[in-house]
């Protein structure tokens, strides 16, 4: 589980689960023998930022994960999942991993990874009042998305349609283009997300 790090600690040494997601990151793009000109191109991010990432210098956003995710071809919680040491058929609580996008104000532990042999997953979502996340296009063209909120008001925005979600409401739809994730109230939202790969 990702903890707070102390200033002096944020000073020296990059959060660990950065650095392992940045050096999967490179391995990715090694693999494919692209430069960080080539991934620029392809992803709309700067060099500048891929090096960051890489070298685990800054920790990616939301929105930036997701431009990787769609050009390496997998989900958000695959790539999370491939920088964990191992892949067990029970998730303790105390083992689910948890990223933060503390910029956008976005909390994101996955509740039970992508697994080899099963297609599902389940995330919880965390926005803080007033967050608001844009992804450009999805990680896996077609991904299938079920969102129950748990907790506050949620309005996503998929196809240029807006869908306002109460806790207890469930939003059912695949994933072709843009989405947008807005808490819709006063307080904190809450979601379940479970993602169906194709």
């Amino acid at each position: 589980m990702k903890r707070t790090r102390t200033t002096a600690e944020q000073d020296h040494a990059p959060d660990p689960v950065d650095a392992r997601l940045g050096a999967r990151l490179a391995e990715l793009r090694a693999t494919r023998g692209w430069s960080l000109g080539e991934l620029a191109e392809r992803s709309g991010v700067s060099r500048s930022t891929l090096s960051r990432a890489e070298r685990a210098e800054i920790s990616p956003t939301a929105a930036l994960l997701n431009r990787l995710c769609h050009v390496y071809g997998r989900t958000m919680s695959q790539l999370l999942s491939e920088v964990e040491a191992e892949h067990a058929p029970l998730v303790r609580a105390a083992d689910q991993t948890v990223w933060e996008d503390r910029a956008a104000g976005f909390v994101r532990r996955s509740v039970s990874p992508p697994h080899d042999g099963l297609r599902g997953e389940l995330v919880e979502g965390r926005l803080a009042a007033g967050a608001d996340i844009a992804y450009d296009r999805p990680p896996v063209s077609g991904l299938e998305q079920h969102i129950w909120v748990l907790e506050g008001a949620l309005e996503v925005t998929a196809q240029d349609v807006r869908h306002h979600l109460d806790a207890g409401d469930c939003l059912r739809l695949r994933v072709w283009g843009p989405t947008r994730f807005r808490c819709a109230g006063p307080a904190d939202t809450r979601y379940v997300l479970a993602v169906v790969r194709p």
